[in-house]
């Protein structure tokens, strides 16, 4: 490759800048003041092949303006109108012409430095400057710690079976970095679909990073920053946000490969309800097919799929079933047939349908860039799972994956197979990782289109930038080892820096027997992550909450229905993660930024903003080290005051994982019930006209947390868009270290609730309503949460517990007797 070391010419036409070198054209787009898009492409190279990443096109207009410097060009970009003074608040790109080099500010404020461009026929890689305490968080599904600095990573979409610390690729590719360089934060997304890497330091002492994609376009999109807040926020407005899913999706997920005949699936769902486990959906793998052939049900295993849906759907279960992309070749197979005639198989160069080998055996592959093809695929999901009642689909083996390797080695297409429009075919290389990407489009599309009164819930495990606008993505197949306990955590965070909030892993693991402190332990944590499913192999030992003996399932009884508890904490944490893109399970450095303790701190999370979580990851331990950030943090099990900024040991025996609310936060609670489907059939009974102390949906339970903050509780009917329309309802509640205001809630929609009964911690223990002192406060003890005793706080303030029966609109009021 060689270096772009002369400008030729350059122009402004008022929106774009053109940078022309005698190997390439580098363009600087203005979209936003904080957002450009940078363009490099190869000289007598093909065009930029669109991926579907990006869906923001319009743009509000900015201000650019150009001005010579001594040995090159200025682009500035400010939001200001035309006539008004430039701030100085927007990008400055400083471009040096011999050579060319690419400074980025923001106000004085370098952030990166493109100290070079190497550019050749059918590659193309910028070299950055590397700051000597930079970190790098992103990048999708990455094995290792938060802080990616320090290795070389390849985004090519990879079926990999062991998911070791050294594993690169993986499944999903997902090519935004966030670089943080003195506790300011920059970024850049790269979208590109063929094969890229990047380079993040790897060979110590580094003073550079390159990001290099094999391709003769390099189309980059530039983040100033300086808040990652705001990064993942614009990167999401660019890219796209997730759709607010189903309540039940929220549930407990139960799964293994596999559960049949259907007299299994019925005794697993009946063992849930005589348990008394909470459960909402139960999940079919490959097995529930006759010979693995996609949109086929074994008529001996499963005869009668839809009584056995519509039988566990009035028992509250949901039934997801697993969909793989390999079609069987096989002219007697009416699916192989049509993918045929209608010419919906990638091809090989000579026009042939490419075979593959998948769990069918020899196998084409839907080419999913067609929307022909697009389109068929969601006839078949009609016929073959959406009229007989299935909610939910699974994308598996879509990286994709074949058992077949190509001249490389890997497992998967060949290079120069042929997918896309005709007109406009490309090789299979050029758009590798957007295969699961246009599969799950092709399956989102199908449930909106079929069942356009529901809202869809697709799991995939392969996707791209942009994939959480279709599904929800989990981890893979990780295995039943502690260290896969420890690496779910910065697994799942790092898929939330890159804009997936709703992502999960394979509670208990997938590969290998669990043990009972193992799953124990991966229950309490998954209990708090986004998405909450057991799942194990085929040959591997039972692996539901009742498998390891009496202990270990009331362990899992309790979280799980802890889970269903805060099920309106999450509800609301997942709609702000669709209006802005802000992950559900968060890093600390997300929200303290600019404290360096937690800059790679890999064994810890936020549930939102103000609930932490510190899974226990190894064998024995009853206690675990703990940092809470500055501020007061309480103890969520004994209401225990914190000092923050410093390390703590929590208690953690076997039945206890340390969770930590920050104070001023607020932890709502429903009722306890055993599925979603609870509040569905809450709110249409004839009962709820009539007000009754034994009705649990009456009361909204709120855990409140003596410090400055405020919490928005969201409410809607769990499934449908009547939300998109005004039918929801927000509740703002207020907290400071001696008054709670609960307003009125504020939408269309009705709440379940009719009374608030609220937890207070760290509070006086003279208490009123409205002004009006309440008489009688008692010592709360926590058993909602079967713990014995809440401990009295270090400075002697009570517990207390106060009931009002209000819809909202009043004000308590705390003072020390």
């Amino acid at each position: 490759m060689g270096i772009l070391d002369r400008v030729l010419e350059w122009e402004f036409n008022g929106r774009v800048l053109t940078i022309i070198t005698a190997a390439a054209r580098v363009a600087l787009t203005p979209l936003a003041e904080d957002l450009v898009r940078m363009t490099i492409s190869a000289a007598g190279g093909r065009g930029v092949i669109p991926t579907g990443a990006v869906v923001k096109k319009a743009w509000p207009p900015v201000r650019a303006t150009v001005t010579r410097t001594g040995q090159g060009v200025s682009l500035s970009v400010s939001r200001e109108a035309p006539g008004e003074a430039n701030s100085g608040s927007g990008i400055r790109v400083k471009i040096g012409f011999s050579p060319l080099q690419v400074k980025w500010y923001r106000g004085g404020r370098l952030f990166a430095t493109d100290e070079a461009i190497e550019v050749c026929r059918d590659r193309i890689a910028i070299h950055r400057v590397l700051g000597p305490n930079e970190r790098f968080y992103g990048l999708g599904q990455k094995m290792g710690f938060l802080d990616r600095r320090g290795r070389k990573y390849e985004m090519w979409a990879t079926d990999d079976p062991l998911h070791t610390p050294g594993t690169d690729p993986m499944y999903q590719s997902i090519p935004f970095l966030i670089g943080l360089r003195k506790g300011k934060a920059h970024g850049l997304f790269v979208d590109c679909a063929a094969r890229s890497f990047f380079d993040l330091g790897s060979c110590e002492p580094a003073g550079t990073y390159s990001v290099e994609v094999l391709s003769p376009v390099l189309d980059a999109y530039v983040f100033a920053g300086p808040s990652m807040r705001d990064i993942i926020v614009r990167y999401t407005e660019l890219t796209g946000r997730m759709e607010l899913p189903p309540l039940w999706a929220l549930g407990y997920h139960q799964c293994r490969y596999s559960y049949y005949p259907e007299a299994r699936v019925r005794e697993v769902a009946k063992a849930f309800r005589e348990k008394d486990i909470p459960c909402d959906a139960i999940w079919l793998d490959i097995h529930y097919m006759d010979g693995y052939r996609v949109f086929t049900w074994d008529k001996e295993r499963f005869p009668n799929p839809e009584r056995l849906v519509e039988d566990l759907a009035r028992d509250g279960f949901k039934v997801v079933t697993i969909v793989d992309p390999g079609i069987k070749v096989d002219p007697e197979f009416d699916v192989y047939r049509e993918g045929m005639e209608g010419r919906h198989f990638i091809t090989n160069p000579d026009g042939t349908v490419h075979v593959g080998e998948a769990w069918p055996g020899p196998s084409a592959f839907p080419d999913f860039i067609r929307e022909k093809t697009r389109l068929w695929w969601g006839k078949k999901l009609k016929e073959a799972y959406i009229d007989k009642g299935v909610s939910g689909v699974w994308l598996d083996m879509n990286e994709p994956a074949s058992f077949r390797k190509n001249l490389q080695g890997e497992r998967t297409l060949p290079h120069d197979v042929l997918q896309g429009e005709d007109g406009r075919r490309v090789q299979h290389k050029d758009v590798h990782n957007l295969y699961g990407f246009t599969m799950s489009r092709a399956t989102y599309d199908a449930l909106r289109r079929y069942a356009p009164e529901k809202r869809p819930f697709i799991l995939t495990r392969s996707g791209y930038a942009g994939i959480q606008r279709y599904a929800a993505v989990w981890m893979g197949d990780n295995h039943s080892w502690w260290e896969h306990v420890l690496a779910s955590v910065p697994l799942c965070m790092g898929m939330g820096l890159s804009g997936v909030p709703f992502v999960g892993v394979d509670v208990g693991g997938f590969g290998g027997d669990a043990t009972a402190e193992l799953y124990a332990r991966w229950m309490e944590m998954g209990a708090f992550m986004p998405f909450f499913r057991g799942h194990t192999a085929l040959g591997t030992r039972d692996q539901e909450p009742w498998s390891f003996g009496p202990e270990v399932e009331d362990i899992c009884r309790r979280y799980i229905k802890i889970r269903y508890r805060l099920l309106p904490l999450f509800y609301t944490l997942f709609e702000e993660a669709s209006r802005t893109g802000l992950p559900v399970m968060r890093p600390l450095i997300l929200e303290e930024q600019g404290d360096e303790r937690v800059e790679n701190l890999s064994d810890e999370f936020l549930l939102g903003r103000d609930i932490l979580v510190a899974p226990v990851y190894l064998p024995g331990q009853t206690k675990r080290l703990v940092y809470l950030p500055r501020g007061e943090w309480y103890d969520f099990w004994t209401g225990r005051r914190y000092r923050g900024g410093r390390h703590i040991v929590a208690n953690a025996p076997l039945d206890i994982v340390p969770v930590f609310v920050r104070a001023g936060g607020v932890v709502p609670m429903g009722p306890e019930i055993s599925h979603t489907s609870a509040y569905r059939c809450a709110g249409v009974s004839p009962t709820r006209t009539m007000q009754s102390a034994e009705d649990p949906f009456d009361t909204l339970t709120l855990h409140v947390f003596a410090g400055e903050g405020v919490f928005e509780l969201y409410e809607d009917e769990g499934d449908g868009y009547a939300y998109r329309n005004g039918a929801f309802g927000r509740t703002r509640i207020t907290v400071t270290k001696e008054r709670i205001t609960v307003g009125t809630p504020r939408g269309d929609y009705r709440p379940l609730w009719r009374r608030v009964e609220m937890f207070l911690y760290g509070f006086g223990d003279i208490i009123s309503v409205d002004g009006e002192l309440v008489k009688t406060q008692e010592r709360f003890k926590s058993d909602f949460l079967s713990i014995p005793t809440a401990e009295v706080l270090s400075d002697a303030r009570r517990t207390l517990k106060v009931v009002v029966e209000k819809q909202g609109g009043f004000t308590v009021e705390t003072r020390c007797s």
